[in-house]
């Protein structure tokens, strides 16, 4: 039995074939979570989060959705509750990158990372909020970034895009915390994922208290405990950094 049970929660985990959205994936399912692992494109990475999750006595089936588009995400909640019957716990996790210094951006770079990264967000937290608000619970847990508080040359549109999901996420905790659902966003600070792998190791590290970069299963632990009740039940507009102490205010 794990420390912080999620037993008969249905969980939503966009953009979780790879990276940090497979570690929450199988986090949750290890808590005792249903999950619907969302991809975009990559089923075969998808399939395989799957079937890891069903060979450690757990269950999750795979949904394509690309969520900056409205129509694929009314469809991806219609799939959850058409299967489950309910949604209790949304990972808002699925984003891009297209860096590049401002001077060079082109209009293209800045819009595709604007609406996955914030669009994606506002789609798929309405959709959960029109379930959650008749369940009169949930859990509603934003992937941020450390950038969105700072700032960081060549990600102009990252970070407009993770600020604004930090904006987003207090705006409605604010909005359904009187219905028993909480909004909270973790922002990763650099974690070892295929988006970080070209990032210039050395230089990065000097300015990290800690001395490393994050693991991915670190993000996930976080984001089951918020995922928990009652552990998380009073925790709600908050953003938690998980960053080595990249940022300390």
């Amino acid at each position: 039995m794990t420390a912080l049970p999620l037993t008969d929660r249905i969980a939503l985990v966009t953009g979780a074939s790879r990276g940090i959205g497979r570690a929450i994936a199988l986090e949750l399912a290890a808590a005792g979570a249903k999950v619907a692992v969302n991809y975009a494109s990559s089923a075969g990475a998808a399939d395989e989060v799957v079937a890891a999750i069903a060979a450690a006595g757990g269950e999750a089936f795979a949904v394509k959705a690309d969520v900056s588009q409205e129509s694929e995400v009314e469809a991806l909640f219609a799939a959850v509750i058409e299967r489950w019957g309910r949604l209790d716990v949304l990972v808002n996790n699925a984003g891009i990158t297209r860096d590049t210094l401002l001077l060079r951006m082109k209009r293209d770079d800045w819009q595709s990372v604007l609406d996955l990264n914030l669009g994606g967000v506002f789609l798929c937290s309405r959709a959960a909020a029109k379930i959650m608000l008749k369940q009169r619970s949930g859990r509603i847990i934003n992937i941020a970034s450390v950038v969105g508080e700072m700032g960081n040359p060549g990600q102009a549109n990252y970070s407009a895009a993770k600020a604004g999901v930090i904006g987003l996420t207090k705006t409605v905790a604010k909005e359904l915390a009187s219905r028993g659902i909480t909004v909270n966003a973790v922002a990763p600070g650099f974690i070892a994922t295929d988006m970080t792998s070209e990032l210039a190791a050395e230089k990065l590290l000097e300015v990290i208290p800690l001395g490393r970069y994050g693991e991915a299963a670190e993000v996930a632990g976080v984001v089951r405990f918020l995922a928990a009740d009652p552990a998380a039940a009073y925790i709600t507009g908050q953003v938690i950094n998980i960053d080595g102490g990249l940022v300390m205010a």
